[in-house]
């Protein structure tokens, strides 16, 4: 309850004009906006901040739903230079075992664990790594890159948005950037092909699976960082 009520507490200061004990620095006279902070992003390693960050998953379900869960074990590395975001590259790491669901029946879960579906077991470890970052239109990276899954990797494409970032703040004396990304894939490519509906028919789980992302990472320290700031850093 402490480390959540600190969270809280400093999200509420970076809402408001920032006073430093022993500092005259305000919220104006450090980065606060995407928009007029992205051209001061220093490249370099970016690493997730998993307080803020979620991978998400939906398959169709009888035509009536979009099936919703998630995994909630994940680290990605990111090598990112903004001024020239073609030349990123990724590496994400996943744990199958941490999938999470929403008020699931009893053995559900165990179930999608095993043999017929991610066979955890077997298969105990998921990873994602990108070839080629493209610009696309309106400020969308498209991410060509190959995923690991069930024991065969294949092509997958993600597209991201880069929401920006700050190159450092008072409570948060590094670099800071996010991302919200989405793809698709056809889970039969990975060997998992159970519960899919037959041809013209509904009954069943989709062979198309939807991704869905959102990721901020913690970047190079900033120089302008006051010495006592890293105390008060961003949860």
């Amino acid at each position: 309850m402490g480390a959540v009520m600190r969270r809280i507490h400093a999200s509420l200061i970076l809402a408001a004009v920032v006073t430093v004990a022993g500092s005259t620095t305000t919220a104006a006279d450090a980065p606060t906006s995407p928009a007029t902070a992205s051209s001061t992003l220093p490249a370099g390693r970016y690493t997730l901040d998993k307080y803020h960050a979620s991978l998400v998953f939906r398959v169709d379900h009888l035509g009536f739903s979009r099936y919703t869960a998630r995994f909630t074990r994940f680290d990605v590395q990111l090598d990112f230079d903004p001024a020239h975001a073609d030349t990123a590259q990724m590496t994400a790491t996943i744990d199958p075992d941490s999938l999470e669901l929403d008020n699931p029946p009893a053995g559900f879960a165990d179930a999608l664990k095993g043999p017929l579906w991610l066979d955890t077991a077997q298969y105990p470890a998921m990873s994602y790594r990108s070839r080629r970052v493209t610009r696309g239109t309106e400020g969308v990276l498209r991410i060509d890159g190959d995923l690991m899954l069930h024991g065969i990797t294949s092509p997958v494409t993600l597209f991201a948005t880069f929401n920006g970032g700050y190159a450092g703040h008072p409570l948060d004396p590094n670099a800071r950037i996010g991302f919200s990304a989405h793809g698709t894939f056809r889970r039969s490519a990975f060997g998992i092909a159970y519960g899919i509906p037959p041809v013209g028919s509904s009954m069943g789980v989709s062979d198309e699976v939807e991704v869905i992302i959102e990721a901020e990472f913690s970047g190079p320290p900033w120089a302008g960082s006051p010495p006592h700031a890293a105390g008060d850093a961003v949860r």
